[in-house]
């Protein structure tokens, strides 16, 4: 996708030289993809040229059919012939080493079809439709997808729009991605050419926006080079720096952490853990990291252990025995096997001690995860289809290995991904856009938070109630007059923790909207390009329902008192005694019922689970026989919990008077933490309409909940 190369002989930023790691020997990309051969292909045999990427897939895929990749081949091969990148290379170098380096994170064979075609339909005169009828529709999908982000024009506004343009394709296939991931790799590695304001300008785009997604599809082996390339480009002194350091410890005598992991291997060993003990090294920026964080680097610093097992009951009991044989560093156990990371990653981190001293970091992980851990989404081969027979063949079973009917098998799909692809096409402009998804990939943490019906939202951590109303309602959250989290109510400024349940409070009024205050709290890109978007079409201050309007100006609490009737329809078993409802729970039929005698023989009749039932039982009165009579009229005492607007107060009256039914009296508290309390005794004609009016109440906007009054009362009442 770019012309951007480097000539051997001509000075550019410093390659970093990652640490020699030890296992399995790492194949150099660059001077692979300079080194391949262009000699003619024949139909009978794999031309030489492509030998390694054949390698390298085979090492994931046994038995892969290679004659796509073959065919792939002879089609770029042929459609570059002739054309040269800045550095004088052929051309046909880059989809190459892009191919190649996709090869080696496992990539299946479709991806590496479309890897080595990748230019071919921007860059030469192969169509479309010749793709798709030579390869296939999924092979001509992913060309399609990288050929629509365009050549990068590296201005403001351009840089932008095709990163928006690549998250549209991602969103529906995130091989997309993968294939434009190691397209900037390598064209990374290859930026010598370049002159240093637009190396440095590229270095920024890629360190702002393809190294968090990176990270965000899990692939760490393409996101810490990434990292390096960047790290050199964009701050030379600091990583001369590190270059010094790393070499210093390299000749300051043996590793430390060679005695550590034999320790680690005999410790385990003994306890008949089958495992893999190996040396990681620390790539440069990690190093530039512990070094700001610790000042003077111990030799131990330039590396850490990887304990690789077959199961994952494996990796408990190799922490077990690590923490039992050496002494464990509390504070840096992580436990990401349980609470694995958004974007896959799995695995048991630690810190133990030896006796002289020596503090060695461990990672613990299985083969699988550690695979995934390398390359992400990468290592899931096709995250949108059922294995074929060529994945079942190969053997593994990865997370997504069998899709679940109906769904997308995609682990990354529903998440941070489905959000970004939301608010991109709300975002009005570019700079808009950009600067929020640069915000929204500085997010490194998701929580999961549960609605009422059981299902999940991802949001980042520290959103509000807020992110929560736009993550579930879109642009209908405008009308979100609160919340309620795990069961009693909150403000929408309430900052919402993992595995929160949030039930978020609707009201009703067209008209309503979010105040400018709701900008404070939202941490989502979705959210904020809502409200805003709302708060431009609506300039008017009167657009904050979540700012408290008086009804009216109430010091106080301002209440009308009518004297209690008989309760003509409450019959009880004494001979000539005056019934009253208790005003404590204000009881209805058909509520299960008691009744007691109180002072001037006068009976009161309380619903059998009002408090005030078991005061009376403590005090010795004795109960009295009370049943409901014929009579269907009632008097009930409700309490309306709303949040404070305009007009509250002549809805909910209006609303009770349409059911027919007699305020007898009002209470109205004043606003606190923008909610006020309405009590009302209200006579019905009929204690059936009671349910009725309750749902009635709580249509009326702003209202969250009616209930019926349940507060202390004298014994003696």
């Amino acid at each position: 996708m770019s012309a951007e190369a480097t000539n051997p002989a001509m000075p550019g930023p410093v390659t970093p030289a990652a640490p020699r790691r030890r296992g399995r020997p790492r194949l150099d990309l660059r001077r692979l993809g300079r080194a391949a051969l262009m000699g003619p292909a024949t139909r009978d045999r794999l031309p030489d040229a492509i030998g390694h990427v054949a390698e390298a897939h085979r090492g994931h895929y046994p038995d892969a059919d290679l004659e796509p990749l073959r065919r792939a081949w002879v089609l770029a091969e042929s459609s570059h012939r002739g054309q040269m990148r800045k550095s004088g290379e052929p051309y046909i170098t880059h989809p190459l080493a892009v191919t190649l380096i996709l090869a080696q994170l496992g990539a299946e064979t479709t991806t590496l079809t479309a890897s080595l075609l990748h230019d071919t339909v921007e860059d030469t005169d192969v169509t479309l439709d010749q793709v798709r009828t030579e390869f296939g529709d999924d092979v001509c999908y992913l060309v399609d997808g990288v050929t629509k982000l365009e050549k990068v024009d590296y201005g403001a506004a351009a840089e932008p729009e095709t990163f928006r343009k690549m998250l549209v394709a991602t969103g529906n296939d995130v091989r997309v991605m993968s294939i434009k991931l190691a397209d900037r790799l390598h064209n990374m590695r290859t930026l010598g050419v370049m002159r240093p304001e637009k190396q440095a300008r590229i270095a920024k785009v890629t360190r702002d926006v393809l190294i968090p997604l990176a990270e965000r599809l899990g692939v760490q082996a393409l996101k810490t080079e990434l990292e390096d390339l960047v790290f050199a480009i964009l701050h030379p002194e600091e990583y001369s720096q590190v270059q010094k350091l790393i070499a210093a410890n390299a000749v300051g005598g043996g590793d430390p952490l060679e005695g550590t992991a034999d320790d680690v291997r005999s410790v385990l060993r003994e306890a008949g853990i089958a495992a893999e003990v190996l040396i990681r090294p620390r790539h440069f920026v990690s190093v530039h990291r512990v070094h700001r964080k610790r000042g003077e680097m111990r030799a131990a610093d330039f590396g850490r252990l990887l304990v690789l097992v077959n199961e994952d009951a494996d990796c408990y009991g190799v922490l077990g025995e690590l923490h039992t044989c050496f002494t464990p560093v509390v504070s840096e156990f992580k436990d990401f096997i349980a609470v694995p990371k958004f974007n896959l990653y799995q695995s048991l981190h630690t810190a133990v001690a030896r006796p002289d001293g020596e503090v060695a970091e461990v990672l613990i992980r299985t083969y699988q995860m550690h695979k995934v851990a390398e390359a992400g989404v990468v290592a899931l081969r096709n995250p949108y289809a059922p294995p074929s027979e060529e994945q079942s063949d190969a053997g593994g079973d990865s997370p997504s290995d069998v899709a679940v009917e109906g769904e997308r098998a995609d682990p990354t799909r529903p998440g941070w991904l489905s959000r970004l692809l939301d608010w991109q096409e709300a975002a009005p402009d570019p700079d808009t856009f950009w600067s929020t998804l640069r915000e929204d990939l500085a997010q490194d943490r998701e929580i999961a938070v549960f609605r009422p019906d059981g299902g999940t939202l991802g949001l980042p951590a520290g959103a509000s109630c807020v992110d929560a109303a736009y993550a579930q309602y879109g642009e209908d959250a405008h009308a979100c007059i609160g919340a309620r989290v795990n069961g009693r109510l909150a403000t929408l400024s309430t900052v919402l923790l993992d595995g929160d349940t949030v039930q978020l409070l609707m009201g009703q009024d067209a008209a309503s909207g979010p105040s400018r205050e709701w900008l404070d709290h939202a941490r989502t890109p979705g959210a904020r390009i809502a409200i805003r978007r709302w708060l431009t079409t609506h300039p008017t201050p009167a657009s904050a329902p979540a700012t408290p309007e008086k009804t009216a100006p109430a010091p106080q609490p301002q209440a009308t008192d009518f004297p209690r009737p008989a309760a003509a329809n409450a019959v009880v078993d004494r001979e000539g005694a005056s019934v009253r409802l208790a005003g404590c729970c204000t009881p209805v039929p058909p509520d299960d019922v008691t009744a007691f005698a109180v002072r001037g023989g006068v009976v009161t009749v309380h619903r059998v689970e009002c408090p005030a039932v078991a005061r009376m039982k403590e005090v010795g009165r004795a109960e009295v026989g009370v049943r409901w009579g014929d009579s269907a009229e009632c008097r009930v005492t409700l309490i309306a919990e709303s949040f404070g607007r305009a007009h509250l107060l002549a809805d909910l009256t209006e609303a009770i008077a349409l059911e027919g039914v007699e305020i007898m009296s009002a209470t109205v508290e004043p606003p606190s933490q923008q909610r006020v309390r309405h009590t009302y005794t209200l006579q019905l004609p009929d204690a059936a309409h009671l349910p009725g009016l309750m749902r009635a109440m709580r249509a009326v906007p702003g209202v969250y909940d009616v209930s019926r009054a349940q507060h202390p009362a004298a014994a003696n009442s």
